[in-house]
Order: structure tokens, then C-alpha cells, then sequence
């Protein structure tokens, strides 16, 4: 499996050790915003917020406690939710950026690799060091699926993961809203 990945790496020409290291931080920044993004307990806010005591376990929960903590000042509300919403947009940018950056790179080692295949065909050299028509061939059409291969996954995961932020922004605001209105009945 090694010499295989090894032989995709040569096969693909020089963007492929740049596509390389964008998944990674592309699939490390999906998982952070992954474990960010987790709701940790199930039902609607009021529900949550209505249990005397619940786990403060996700930074969903530990914002809706300090909401909870904090239910009379708007000031701090607002606070609070301009905390949530850097905390549940962190790697986004990184996400957005290796998703369109990936694409390009393949498409770079695609015109790349034509260029070498007419670099060959205009040489009459069926057969050179990098293989030719054949390696210049391959060499466009391995980086243009690697590109394709990063770019996809994370633009789809990183689609699911802002509706999940936005779904937890909506929660929180109305959380807030909830325990400021309680807060007023009661005074």
C-alpha cells in the first residue's frame, strides 16, 4: 500500500505533495469543527434548559450554561454568542481555502502534464525520462482526480458542518431569548 501511494505521488507530478498536506490539514480542520459542532444532548432548548442539572460535556452545552448562569443581561448574552460563533467558526477559512485551492492545484498538473505529452509529441520522443505521452497523460489525469479527490469530501462535509453551526447559533439565540423573557416574568 506504501509503494502504491508512493507511485500515486510520482505518477501525479509536483502538486501532489501540496495536495497531500491540504487533506491533511483539510480533514484536521473537519474533524475540529466535528467535535466543535456537537450538540450533546437531544430535544429542543427549553427542554435542555428546563432539566435542573445537564452535562456540560460539548461547547454547545457550556454556552447554553453560561447563558443559563447569565439570564437577565443582554450585554452578556451578546457576549456569549459572539464567543459561540468564533469557537463554531474555527477552521472554517482553512476548510473553504484547501476546498478551493485543491482543484486549481489539480488543474495546474493537468495543463503540467499536457504539456509535457505535446512536449514529447513535438519532439518525436515517444519514450523520455518521465515517460512521455503516456507519463504526461497520466501525470494530468491523476493530479485533476487528487484535486477532485480533496476538494469534493470537503466541500460536502464542510456544507454539512455550517448548517450544523448555523443550527446551533438559532439554538443558542433562542435560548438566550427564552431565559431573558423568563428572567423579566419573574422580576
Amino acid at each position: 500500500m506504501y509503494d502504491r501511494l508512493i507511485e500515486l505521488i510520482q505518477a501525479g507530478g509536483f502538486v501532489m505533495p501540496p495536495l497531500m498536506v491540504g487533506s491533511a490539514f483539510l480533514w484536521f480542520g473537519l474533524f475540529h469543527r466535528f467535535q466543535v459542532l456537537r450538540r450533546g444532548q437531544r430535544g429542543t432548548v427549553v427542554t435542555i434548559l428546563s432539566k435542573e442539572r445537564f452535562e456540560n460535556n460539548t461547547p454547545f452545552l457550556g454556552y447554553l450554561l453560561k447563558l443559563k448562569e447569565n439570564p437577565e443581561n443582554k450585554n452578556v448574552s451578546h457576549v456569549i454568542l459572539s464567543s459561540a460563533h468564533q469557537e463554531f467558526s474555527s477552521y472554517k477559512t482553512l476548510i473553504s481555502t484547501v476546498v478551493m485551492i485543491a482543484p486549481l492545484l489539480g488543474l495546474l498538473g493537468t495543463v503540467s502534464g499536457m504539456i509535457e505529452t505535446f512536449d514529447s509529441l513535438g519532439d518525436m520522443s515517444l519514450f523520455t525520462q518521465s515517460g512521455g505521452i503516456a507519463g504526461g497523460i497520466s501525470q494530468a489525469l491523476v493530479s485533476t482526480q487528487m484535486g477532485l479527490a480533496v476538494a469534493i469530501p470537503g466541500l460536502i462535509i464542510g456544507r454539512i458542518l455550517n448548517r450544523k453551526q448555523t443550527s446551533l447559533m438559532v439554538d443558542l439565540e433562542q435560548a438566550g431569548e427564552y431565559l431573558h423573557n423568563k428572567g423579566i416574568s419573574h422580576a
